[in-house]
């Protein structure tokens, strides 16, 4: 079979999530219901009732196909952002509207241009058709824009932004992040990736750069805030010409009916939201001021994650593991000498600042 694969296809790097807690708890003897993970950014939170409601109910009509349109979903989203609904594609996660973007946009010998460390989906896609992931170093934890500026060449075809960053949690400033996207010529466009934009109390908007007809495309997921990860549904909203190309290449029912039930429902469900919202930052500051107090380094981040220094990040994570408490270990970003870790209730955050005290000795 791989002699008949195509080459790009043999020599693309596999993604690798997090393995199932059954799957840790067995082999380490663990009761599964004593394991913390706090590895994927996941809301510890859940979902919101509201959504839970909604999803029950469209998996009692499961017998039907979903709208492939996702109609509804997409009216609701673009009341939200005062936006057309034709300026918005809805996706399997945010992750299938990245991919969407390469095979409508890249090319053979294309150049996308990306920080990095950065969510490594962007490399992955981008080599997936064949072009070139241009990787330009963060400064101090952030992404330097005036250096990926000077990384864009006529050959560049893409640019991807993540703001606030995964895996280092930095936000760069929205003046910034304008001003960037404005200076970028007629024949790169801009992806703004917003995963973790419902953390922030005030997070940039792109949305007069697209009136002014930019190549501006922005995503969003419910996988984090609204807690809807195993549900797998995302969107991007851009311009209608950018929406139109989109829809040409996605599958009919790209997004399941349970999946857009839960998020029409999400989305007006705006004080868990504020609540979630709040008591992450709560935990997150919990943790820095608790780390610092310890000794142990950490990024000042803005999502719902920290990311700290404690030498050696994947021999942490294994004696962590074998006290079921999983964090993420970096050295797959090319930082070895950290960890992430997601914030949890104030039950999970207390445990893993005890287990990792014991863990450090």
């Amino acid at each position: 079979m791989k002699q008949l694969a195509k080459q790009l296809v043999a020599r693309q790097p596999v993604y690798e999530p997090g393995r199932p807690l059954d799957d840790v708890a067995r082999e380490l003897g663990l009761d599964l219901e004593s394991i913390i993970k706090l590895a994927s950014n996941e809301s510890p939170f859940g979902p919101s009732p509201a959504a839970v409601r909604a999803a029950r109910e469209a998996l009692s009509r499961g017998h039907l196909y979903p709208d492939g349109n996702a109609t509804y979903l997409k009216e609701r989203i673009a009341g939200k952002l005062s936006l057309r609904p034709d300026q918005i594609v809805v996706g399997n996660g945010s992750n299938e509207i990245i991919e969407l973007l390469g095979h409508v946009f890249l090319r053979e010998g294309d150049e996308v241009v990306m920080g990095t460390p950065a969510f490594i989906v962007y490399k992955l896609v981008t080599l997936l058709f064949e072009a070139v992931p241009v990787e330009v170093p963060l400064a101090e934890h952030r992404h330097d824009l005036d250096a990926m500026a000077a990384r864009v060449t006529e050959r560049t075809r893409m640019v991807f932004l993540p703001s606030p960053n995964n895996p280092t949690g930095t936000a760069n400033r929205e003046e910034d992040i304008v001003a960037f996207a404005r200076d970028l010529p007629p024949h790169v466009i801009f992806v703004f990736d917003e995963a973790y934009a419902e953390y922030l109390d005030s997070p940039p908007d792109l949305r007069p750069l697209i009136e002014e007809g930019r190549n501006v495309v922005c995503l969003r997921t419910f996988s984090k805030i609204y807690g809807l990860a195993g549900l797998r549904i995302g969107y991007g909203y851009g311009g209608t010409e950018w929406a139109s190309l989109l829809n040409r290449v996605r599958q009919p029912f790209n997004t399941n009916a349970v999946a857009q039930a839960a998020a029409l429902d999400a989305l007006d469900d705006t004080r868990f939201v504020r609540d979630c919202r709040r008591k992450n930052r709560e935990g997150r500051e919990h943790l820095e001021s608790a780390l610092a107090a310890a000794g142990v380094e950490c990024v000042a981040g803005e999502a719902n994650f920290v990311m700290l220094t404690v030498g050696n990040g994947r021999k942490l994570f294994e004696r962590l593991q074998r006290e079921g408490v999983i964090v993420r270990p970096l050295d797959g970003y090319g930082l070895p000498e950290f960890v992430r870790v997601s914030v949890g209730t104030p039950e999970e955050n207390e445990r893993f600042l005890r287990t990792l005290k014991t863990c450090r000795c």
